[in-house]
C-alpha cells in the first residue's frame, strides 16, 4: 500500500484507462467491425460527458466518507483484519487470485441483477439505449447506477478482504476489459474464438447489446468470460449477424439516445408500452 499512497491510486488508474482508451480507439478507426452509425459526435460528447459526472460523483462520495472508495475500503479492512481472505493463511498470489476471481463473478452478478430488477434496470437500460457500439459505450452507465455499482462493490470487498492491490489491479482490469469489449473492433476469428475462451471479446459482447431481449438477457460478463457459460447465460452469436444486427432498445431507436439530458432523465420518464401489449418484467 506503500506504492500506491506515493504513487496515488486514481492517477494510476486514471493512466492505464486513457492508453487503453486511445488504442481501442485508434484501433476502430484502423480496423472497424461495423460500419459507424450517424451523429458519431453527437454520441461521443453524450457518452463523454456522463463519464464526467461518474467520475464527479465517486468523487464527491469519497469526500463525503473516505471508506466510500473500493480502495480505501479494502485498506480499512485489511488494517481491521476483516473479511475472508484476511482470515485466511494463504500464499499472497493465491489471494491475490481469488480476489480477482470472486469481484468478476460478483460484478457479474449485479450485471445479472440489473436487468432482472425494474428499478435497477430504469438505471442500467441508459447504458442499453446507446444506438451504436463503440469504446464510448462503456462509459455510458447512469450517475446513480454507477453510486450503487460502487457501494455493492465496497460490501464485496470489506467481506473478501480484498487487499488494496489486488482492488486497484481488478479495478484497472474491469475498465481495461469493458473498453475492450465494447470496441468496435474486428478480430479475427479464429482470435476471437482463442480469447473468448477465457475473456469477453467485442463479438461476444456486442451480442448483449442486441434489441432482442432474449439476447440481451445473455452473455453478462465483463472480464472472464466463462461465467456465461457455467450459468447458462451464454449465446455465442447474434441471430441477424453481427454486419446486420440492431444495437439498442426496441423503444428508443431514435435520435434522442445521443443526446445527454435526455439520457440522463430516462430512468424517470413513464415507461410507454405499445396498446395491448403487456408489461415485461424489468423490460
Amino acid at each position: 500500500m506503500d506504492i500506491l499512497n506515493a504513487i496515488g491510486e486514481a492517477p494510476l488508474r486514471l493512466a492505464a484507462f486513457i492508453g487503453i482508451f486511445v488504442a481501442m480507439a485508434l484501433l476502430e478507426l484502423a480496423m472497424p467491425r461495423r460500419v459507424p452509425g450517424q451523429g458519431k459526435a453527437t454520441r461521443w460528447f453524450t457518452n463523454l460527458m456522463i463519464a464526467g459526472i461518474d467520475s464527479l460523483i465517486i468523487r464527491a462520495m469519497a469526500m463525503l466518507a473516505a471508506p466510500i472508495a473500493a480502495v480505501s475500503a479494502a485498506a480499512w479492512a485489511q488494517a481491521q483484519g476483516w473479511g475472508l481472505l484476511n482470515w485466511l493463511e494463504a500464499p499472497g498470489w493465491l489471494e491475490l487470485l481469488m480476489a480477482m476471481i470472486i469481484l468478476d463473478l460478483a460484478i457479474y452478478a449485479q450485471h445479472v441483477v440489473s436487468h432482472k430488477v425494474p428499478l435497477l434496470w430504469r438505471l442500467h437500460k441508459v447504458h442499453h439505449t446507446d444506438v451504436d457500439f463503440d469504446v464510448t459505450t462503456a462509459l455510458r452507465f447512469h450517475p446513480v447506477e454507477i453510486a450503487l455499482s460502487m457501494v455493492w462493490k465496497i460490501i464485496v470487498v470489506l467481506t473478501l478482504g480484498a487487499s488494496p492491490w489486488a482492488v486497484v489491479l481488478f479495478e484497472v482490469t474491469l475498465n481495461g476489459c469493458a473498453v475492450f469489449n465494447h470496441a468496435n473492433i474486428a478480430l479475427p476469428l479464429w482470435l476471437d474464438r482463442l480469447v473468448r475462451a477465457l475473456i469477453v471479446t467485442p463479438d461476444m459482447h456486442r451480442v448483449h447489446h442486441s434489441i432482442y431481449p432474449s439476447e440481451h438477457d445473455t452473455n453478462f460478463g465483463f472480464n472472464l468470460s466463462f461465467w456465461d457459460r457455467l450459468f447458462g447465460t451464454y449465446t455465442a452469436q447474434p441471430r441477424d449477424g453481427h454486419l446486420a444486427m440492431t444495437i439498442g432498445q426496441k423503444n428508443h431507436l431514435d435520435e434522442n439516445p445521443k443526446k445527454l439530458i435526455w439520457s440522463l432523465m430516462l430512468p424517470f420518464r413513464q415507461t410507454r408500452r405499445p396498446s395491448g401489449q403487456k408489461k415485461l418484467s424489468g423490460k
